[in-house]
């Protein structure tokens, strides 16, 4: 329930607080961690400016998924439902659904390893308590919106206290940080594409659809001015939590940066050379002692937990919104096909092949994220023109370009990780040969049904079935009978 007019401006901040913190979780996942930790480990500071130009670019991003629930009342998955035909939209809810799957094997994977390092539980021991516990939290949700944020925020906190007792640790040079944050560098052979690894999951796609699904929980009232404040706080909000999460990223790349810089270190230099998150346990106890490697372990079963929560939570979102089933159905089924499907996949691919799951999760959430992004950027723009609570012409534009070029190094990072995998194969000749060729009409369909996606005009009845646009007050009334109707204010 919104706060009354005459509350205080940071109590009615507090109360639109939350739903930035949750979806920010997404950027402090084990994939991001590893990441995290390769660059830092290869290319010390020098790509740090990747993280913080990165995380401008998220920030626009997901304030436009921001502004869509706020206007429609609807999440990004309810649009898809009413605009695209069914094919359409049904193709998009399965892609959508694979890569939440993708997206939350690495959690799975991270608690796995964190339960082995802090209390030397078998891996597979470790994904089932993933999963149990993965559904325990997930039932807080019977008690409101506003608890799972709270969860979210608690998970961030300590994510962020063990990662900087790891950076006080090893006392990195403030001002080569610094220097690597704002001077853009690509120095040596593979820093190119270091780049583009650590750049490209900074965007998953299941976070546009949880982050537009948990503002309408927030009721709204139809004057301008009430309009524009729950925008403007949200907005700030999502700022802070973004901008707690880039320091964190900094950290974990300092952290690594640092120890590996270490040239009097031989034996951990070797180290360095292929570091994982399982390696990183073990060369922080090596050189820090047991202590340090059990606070890395602790930040990682945050980070890993905190990624299947969010992640199956989000799944609820999309399924309900695609299928438009009723919420204590979908509550009960949907983290069944994302959770399971996962700990089967890391059941079956074990700690031995720990790296190899996270590469090849972030390679399908590579290929999945223009099927969530181009339909946003599309429903941004008609809502400019379309309603009375405007987006900036410039904020869509800017976030067009910008989304064009997360796309293409998307694209490229798939077709380069593809190439690889199959150069590195060994498989015979023959069959390389032949996915090579199946390959060129698969990519063709791809681009045909991007090209689709972006040019197909956008139904404005889509956006406010049987309600006049023109009217701004017929549009906020449709809205919030729409949001105590089907969503529920909590």
């Amino acid at each position: 329930m919104e706060a009354p007019i005459e509350t205080p401006t940071w109590k009615r901040f507090l109360a639109h607080a939350g739903p930035g913190f949750l979806i920010s979780l997404a950027y402090l996942d084990p994939s991001n961690v590893q990441t995290d930790l390769q660059a830092g480990s290869i290319h010390k500071y020098e790509l740090l400016w990747v993280l913080f130009f990165g995380f401008f670019l998220v920030l626009v991003i997901q304030s436009l998924a921001v502004k869509l629930g706020i206007i429609t009342g609807r999440n990004l998955a309810e649009m898809c439902m009413y605009e695209y035909p069914k094919y359409v939209k049904y193709g998009l809810w399965l892609l959508i659904e694979v890569g939440v799957i993708a997206a939350t094997i690495p959690g799975v994977l991270g608690t796995a390893l964190a339960y082995n390092i802090l209390l030397n539980i078998p891996f597979l021991a470790g994904v089932l308590i993933c999963g149990a516990s993965t559904f325990l939290l997930l039932g807080l949700q019977t008690y409101g919106v506003r608890k799972m944020e709270l969860i979210g925020v608690i998970f961030m906190l300590l994510i962020t206290v063990c990662f900087f007792i790891e950076l006080s640790s090893v006392n990195p040079p403030m001002g080569e940080v610094i220097e690597g944050l704002f001077i853009p560098r690509l120095r040596g052979v593979y820093a190119m594409s270091d780049a583009i690894a650590l750049f490209s999951v900074l965007i998953v796609p299941h976070n546009l659809f949880l982050h537009s699904s948990l503002v309408v929980s927030r009721k709204i009232s139809p004057s301008s001015k009430r309009f524009k404040d729950t925008s403007t706080f949200f907005l700030i909000e999502n700022a802070c939590a973004m901008l707690l999460v880039l320091l964190v990223n900094v950290a974990i790349v300092s952290t690594t940066g640092t120890i590996c810089a270490n040239t009097q270190l031989v034996d951990n230099i070797d180290a360095c050379s292929s570091l994982t998150l399982k390696s990183t346990s073990i060369l922080l106890k090596n050189m820090f002692g047991r202590s340090t490697s059990k606070i890395y372990g602790l930040a990682l079963l945050a980070s890993g937990q905190s990624n299947t929560v969010t992640t199956s939570y989000a799944g609820q979102y999309i399924m309900q919104g695609f299928s438009g089933m009723r919420k204590c159905i979908i509550f009960m089924i949907a983290p069944c096909f994302t959770v399971i499907p996962s700990l089967i996949i890391c059941s079956v691919g074990g700690a031995p092949n720990i790296r190899q799951l996270i590469n090849i999760s972030a390679i399908i959430l590579a290929f999945v994220l223009p099927f969530s992004l181009v339909p946003l950027l599309k429903f941004s723009s008609s809502c400019v023109v379309k309603v009375p609570y405007k987006n900036s012409n410039s904020i869509v534009k800017v976030a067009w370009i910008l989304s064009v070029v997360i796309m293409g190094i998307n694209i490229y990072f798939f077709c380069n990780s593809f190439i690889s995998c199959l150069v590195h194969s060994e498989l015979p000749r023959a069959v390389n040969a032949i996915i090579s060729i199946l390959v060129f009409p698969f990519m063709a369909a791809y681009i045909a049904a991007l090209i689709y996606l972006a040019f197909r005009k956008v139904n404005a009845a889509g956006l406010f079935p049987s309600v006049p646009v023109s009217n701004g007050t017929e549009v906020e009334a449709w809205r919030q009978e729409r949001i105590a109707d089907d969503i529920g204010v909590r």
